[in-house]
């Protein structure tokens, strides 16, 4: 049997429809139902009194005869009771039915018409949202849920032959590098070792012609060395445990008093007392070293770390009274091998990327800001307590 090809509001008028005529068909025979059953109740109190017939020339009586003026007898109060209930019964037929009439249209076109759609999109949607696109959306319909969820699973189909070519050339990329990192350490060695033996040359221009390739080759060794290690943390996912910010606050202080002593800066080190995190503490401590030696080196004096406890997670904010994050810097300081240095020699622009890859890895986020007034750059820096 061929399938009736309907739309959505032709579906739901011929519901309407078909609903209503079967309202108006009960509402006839309620009615009806009524009627008789009062007849039937009003026949069993028939007048009492003298009854008159009519007759014929001859004196004949015609007919069964009637009763003129003669008082009904009086019903029982349950049966005068039931007279009223069937009354009202047959008055409120018609729109009784058709308030069912209504409700039964609307439950018979959502349970046949919308309800498997809607399933499987809202299924669909909170699969894409865990980044499951490992489904198919199975609903074939001509109506226009069935051509959304054609588009649905067209869109699925898409976005994971996207992600599957993302997780490619992701994969190649850091292949690549790991690749070039490693291919580079051999030849930037052989250089380094004829580098300081042209360095002890007494010729002053062989010497100075040295101490440039130097600092060149250096460069190479940083670039190197932060391609590797950057290698290492895209692999790296956390280990959350629980401590508290006193505790947290020692094993950084250490190490962020000597960051800032190196640089000739000041330090001053906040936290909340008495206040328990739940984070990964390699995480925490490389993130922080890498704001502090990026703020005290822009730092005019002093440079500032906050530890708070949000939400079961950290809160770790570095700020500085130095120039700032210029408009540029605001946008694009956390990507990658981004510097708004003139002398790029001794750094590529990967602390702040670390940092945010280090707190996205930890369910987090990065945001770059500045201090308004008084001047100075801030940075915050949010470790998700679960993910």
């Amino acid at each position: 049997m061929a399938q009736i090809k309907l739309s959505l509001r032709q579906s739901l008028l011929a519901y309407v429809l078909v609903c209503a005529l079967l309202a108006l068909l009960f509402s006839l025979l309620t009615a009806a139902a009524c009627d008789r059953a009062e007849e039937n109740i009003r026949a069993a109190y028939p007048p009492v009194g003298e009854k008159y017939y009519l007759t014929n020339a001859q004196g004949e009586q015609l007919g069964e005869g009637a009763y003129i003026g003669a008082e009904p007898e009086a019903f029982s109060a349950s049966d005068e009771r039931l007279l009223e209930a069937l009354v009202w019964l047959g008055m409120a037929a018609a729109p009784r039915e058709a308030g069912m009439a209504i409700g039964a249209a609307v439950w018979l076109f959502y349970r046949n018409r919308l309800k498997k759609p809607l399933r499987e999109l809202l299924l669909a949607a909170e699969k894409i949202a865990d980044d499951d696109l490992d489904f198919a959306v199975n609903y074939a319909s001509p109506d226009e849920l069935g051509q959304l969820c054609q588009s649905f699973e067209r869109m699925r189909a898409r976005l994971a032959a996207n992600l599957a070519e993302m997780w490619r050339l992701a994969e190649e990329r850091r292949r690549l590098n790991a690749a070039f990192a490693h291919d580079l350490r051999t030849p930037l060695t052989v250089l380094k070792g004829y580098n300081e033996i042209l360095q002890l040359s007494p010729d002053k221009t062989t010497s100075a012609t040295a101490a440039t390739m130097s600092r060149h080759i250096a460069r190479l060794e940083n670039y190197t060395a932060g391609m590797s290690h950057l290698q290492r943390l895209e692999e790296l996912q956390p280990s959350r445990r629980r401590l508290s910010l006193e505790v947290l606050h020692e094993q950084l202080a250490e190490s962020a008093q000597i960051i800032c002593a190196r640089q000739g800066k000041e330090l001053r080190l906040d936290w909340q007392p008495a206040t328990e995190v739940c984070v990964d503490m390699e995480f925490v401590s490389r993130a922080a070293n890498n704001l502090l030696e990026n703020a005290a080196r822009y730092a005019g004096r002093q440079v500032s770390l906050n530890l708070q406890a949000q939400a079961g997670g950290l809160l770790l904010t570095v700020d500085d009274d130095g120039p700032g994050f210029a408009p540029d810097s605001l946008r694009q300081a956390a990507e990658p091998y981004f510097s708004g240095e003139a002398d790029r020699a001794a750094h590529f622009g990967l602390g702040l990327y670390i940092c945010r890859l280090l707190c996205q890895k930890h369910g987090g986020y990065l945001q770059l800001d500045n201090r308004g007034e008084g001047g100075g750059a801030k940075v915050l820096a949010y470790f998700a307590g679960s993910q």
